[in-house]
């Protein structure tokens, strides 16, 4: 199985190549990239140099697309396709059906991938991407289990990517309203879901209180770790008492599983992180670049490692094993 990492800067994209990314995704330092954060992405300039490093060594470029393109400014997005081709890219990464129609007719030789934006979850989906587009990969939403893909990969044609690693979203990709309700930004749109300008922490009566916007989401006692403040992993008051009603504020972690995603013809695992650290980058792709040796050597796969870097410090396989249905 490919090992595809992330890149929210060309600094990480060299710390990612250099631990033993086979595949590398980032995307461009605009609003075509659901990632657009201050800081972060690749200028023109820097997407070339950075694919050119990566080619070097082996290992592959993915540009992220993935937003929706606003009615009225399509050049954007159709400047990013053609931009990304002349770089030398290996694949793109696209969720909007018209750029896909754009890309397929415009680029007829380049390789074209769904974005876990798309939500394409079932084979019927995946199946109209493949015949009308070309597709050739389909990254899965993070609501399927391992017997979910495993029947979607003896079905269809396409190669299949999951994530492993990272922030654990329990919606169907890009269709939560939650956090659009909250902030007002669009995670398909602008590609933030609770983002930093809208987080606070409070100090309250010798706890710590996480707030999105105008809303409460947790209250932490003193040593208790405190997770990133998003909607769906909110900690409730209800009738029936206080806790989490989708999921708790954990990272999903699912090196435990490797042999079972690849017996279920998985083809590509995905780390999810473009916003985060080279520290976190290097030491989460050294880790599972030593989990899938030893997976080909028939031995145990080491987890530990992994650990201190999850979200509060604790972790999930997520809807792979769903035993919350």
């Amino acid at each position: 199985m490919e090992l595809i990492c992330p890149a929210g800067t060309p600094a990480a994209l060299r710390v990612a190549v250099e631990a033993g990314a086979d595949a590398v995704y980032c995307g461009f330092r605009d609003e075509t990239n659901a990632r657009n954060f201050p800081g972060l992405n690749f200028n023109r300039d820097e997407l070339r140099t950075a694919i050119r490093f990566a080619h070097q060594r082996g290992a592959k470029v993915l540009v992220a697309i993935n937003t929706f393109p606003r009615a009225g400014a399509l050049s954007l997005w159709h400047e990013a396709v053609r931009d990304a081709v002349e770089a030398e890219a290996d694949a793109l990464i696209l969720a909007d059906i018209g750029l896909l129609d754009y890309a397929r007719r415009r680029y007829p030789k380049q390789r074209l991938h769904v974005s876990v934006q798309a939500a394409a979850a079932n084979p019927d989906a995946i199946r109209f991407y493949t015949e009308m587009f070309g597709v050739r990969r389909v990254v899965l939403p993070r609501v399927l289990t391992v017997q979910e893909i495993a029947a979607i990969t003896k079905e269809t044609v396409c190669e299949t990517e999951v994530f492993v690693f990272g922030g654990l979203c329990v919606m169907a990709e890009g269709r939560c309203s939650l956090s659009s309700y909250a902030t007002g930004k669009s995670p398909n749109m602008q590609g933030v879901c609770s983002p930093a300008s809208h987080v606070k922490y409070e100090a309250r009566n010798g706890r710590i209180v996480s707030r999105l916007g105008d809303f409460t989401i947790n209250a932490f006692e003193k040593d208790e770790p405190a997770g990133y403040p998003t909607l769906c992993k909110g900690r409730f008051a209800t009738e029936h008492g206080a806790g989490y009603i989708f999921e708790e504020p954990v990272s999903l972690d699912a090196a435990v599983i490797l042999p079972a995603l690849r017996d279920a013809g998985v083809t590509a695992l995905k780390i999810e992180g473009r916003q985060r650290s080279r520290a976190y980058i290097e030491g989460v792709v050294r880790s599972f670049r030593a989990a899938l040796e030893a997976l080909d050597a028939g031995m145990p796969v080491e987890t530990a490692a992994l650990a201190r870097m999850a979200e509060g410090q604790t972790s999930t396989v997520g809807a792979y094993r769903k035993t919350w249905r």
